[in-house]
C-alpha cells in the first residue's frame, strides 16, 4: 500500500505545480497577491528614482528638519540615500515578496513619523498608512499563496 503511494506522489507534486502556475488567471487571492507585488515594486522603484530626478515632486520640502539638523548630510543629499534604499525596497518585494512586504511596511512607518514631525503632511501620512497596510497585505499574502506563485 506505502509503494502504491510512492509511485503515485511525484503525479500529484506534478499536478499542484500546474495548477499553481495558471492559478492566478481564476484565484482572487492570486490575484490580489500579483497585483500588490506589481504595486509594491514598480511604485519604490520609481519614487526611488524621482530622488534623483524630481520630476513628480520638489522632495527635498518632505524631510523633518529634526533629521536634517542632525545627519551630516544635505537634505538633497539625503534623499539620494532615501531614493537608493526605495529603488531596493522595491527590487526586494520584486524577488522575494514576503520579506519585502514587511520591509516596505517598516520603510513606510519611518516616512509617516517623519512627516508627522512636520505637522505640516497629515494627508501624506494618512496615504502612506493605507500603503503600510497594503504591504503588510502582501507580505501575509504571500505566505499563503503557493510557492509556485511567488516566483516571478
Amino acid at each position: 500500500m506505502s509503494t502504491a503511494v510512492m509511485k503515485n506522489a511525484p503525479a500529484a507534486r506534478g499536478h499542484r505545480t500546474a495548477v499553481a502556475a495558471a492559478e492566478w488567471k481564476t484565484n482572487p487571492v492570486a490575484q490580489a497577491f500579483w497585483l500588490l507585488r506589481l504595486g509594491f515594486t514598480v511604485a519604490p522603484i520609481l519614487f526611488g528614482l524621482d530622488k534623483f530626478a524630481h520630476v513628480l515632486v520638489d522632495w527635498d520640502r518632505y524631510l523633518a528638519p529634526e533629521f536634517a539638523d542632525v545627519l551630516p548630510w544635505t537634505t538633497h543629499e539625503l534623499m539620494y540615500i532615501v531614493g537608493v534604499i526605495e529603488i531596493v525596497a522595491g527590487l526586494v518585494v520584486a524577488v522575494r515578496p514576503r520579506f519585502g512586504g514587511y520591509l516596505v511596511a517598516v520603510w513606510l512607518g519611518g516616512i509617516i513619523v517623519n512627516l508627522l514631525m512636520q505637522a505640516d503632511f497629515y494627508d501624506i501620512a494618512l496615504r502612506d498608512f493605507g500603503l503600510l497596510l497594503g504591504a503588510l497585505t502582501l507580505a501575509r499574502l504571500a505566505s499563503a499563496v503557493r510557492p509556485g506563485l511567488t516566483q516571478a
